[in-house]
């Protein structure tokens, strides 16, 4: 779009997290994921982990979401069913839908596009053979608004390898969250009683792998791309549930045994244009009276300072907030700030 306020602009979350025993994440074998930095093994969340508990905060937070689903043929045959269709000529337009925009692969769309596919499909009389593949890919690119009910399309980005013109960029850039120190995981031995059991001992005896960690995390949100994908519609309201969710979105891996709990303990968030700058933690943190997270905190500022000096005027800093040090400055007066950058932009 022309005349886009936000151009090169985007919010930069450095955030450093600690979690106590928990296996956030797990791999293909059940055990906590790891990276291997600087010659250390380092506990891992991949972003798609994230990402997925940003996009379940936000839909609880009150944000109609976009759906990501195999199942779009029974999804929109539904909707031909309840504009009128019998469940045969719905399933087989469902079916007509569902081939031309996914072979069977995961689809990111909007309830709103489901329902103007049906609706094409009624005003063609629910007749499969009558649906055109270029009039749906047409009306799906018309009516799709993220502002509406898709946030997470906006920011996540979608891409349909059947077509093209309908990809979104993506406007959120996620890291893995990394742990800033060495990590190595356990094991817990656990074992299970039987309420009824006749002999002593127990019934089920097993093993999972865990680790604690102190986190760093890294979001960029495009402030111009995310104006883009929202057609320059409720930028501000976008941004709120954004942070609100980066803040309270935590993976859901072994709650109930294992609970992850732990907000941000401390964040860095600047606006402002430039190359996009992350922390790499390359030389692990050591622990300092008793913990790492305070030595993460001045390993994290350190680098920062530094590396804003070398940039000089490349930078682009606009705005600086810090969050963990002043109990005043809530994730509440964050938000606020932030939008107040953007209403004063717009």
């Amino acid at each position: 779009m022309n005349n886009n306020p936000f151009k090169g602009h985007r919010i930069e979350f450095h955030i450093i997290q600690s979690f106590p025993v928990t296996c956030l994440n797990r791999d293909d074998v059940g055990a906590p994921k790891t990276a291997m930095i600087g010659g250390n093994t380092r506990a891992r969340v991949s972003s798609q982990c994230w990402k997925r508990q940003v996009r379940l905060a936000m839909h609880e937070l009150g944000v109609r979401i976009g759906i990501r689903s195999k199942k779009i043929a029974g999804y929109t045959a539904n909707a031909c069913v309840a504009l009128g269709a019998d469940n045969e000529l719905a399933r087989a337009c469902g079916e007509k839908i569902a081939e031309t925009f996914s072979n069977d692969t995961l689809f990111f769309f909007s309830e709103t596009e489901a329902n103007a596919l049906a609706q094409y499909a009624a005003e063609k009389e629910f007749d499969a053979g009558k649906l055109s593949d270029k009039e749906l890919v047409k009306i799906s690119k018309k009516v799709l608004n993220p502002a509406k009910d898709g946030l997470d399309i906006a920011l996540f980005g979608r891409m349909v390898a059947q077509a093209a013109e309908l990809n979104i960029e993506a406007a959120s850039s996620f890291s893995h969250a990394l742990s800033t120190h060495k990590v190595s995981n356990e094991v817990e031995f656990f074992t299970a009683l039987d309420d009824w059991a006749e002999e002593p001992g127990s019934a089920h005896m097993g093993s999972l792998e865990f680790n604690s960690a102190t986190y760093y995390r890294y979001i960029s949100l495009d402030l111009g791309q995310l104006w883009e994908n929202l057609g320059g519609q409720d930028l501000a309201e976008a941004v709120d549930a954004f942070t609100m969710a980066l803040f309270v979105a935590v993976p859901s891996a072994r709650q109930a045994t294992q609970s992850g709990a732990s907000p941000w303990e401390f964040a860095k968030i600047y606006i402002r244009k430039g190359q996009r700058l992350q922390v790499p933690f390359e030389t692990a943190v050591k622990a300092e009276n008793g913990g790492f997270l305070q030595p993460s905190i001045v390993a994290l500022g350190e680098y920062l300072r530094k590396k804003e000096r070398l940039a000089g005027s490349l930078f682009g800093k606009e705005r600086e907030f810090t969050f963990g040090e002043d109990e005043a400055f809530s994730i509440d007066r964050l938000v606020e700030e932030i939008r107040n950058f953007i209403e004063a932009k717009s």
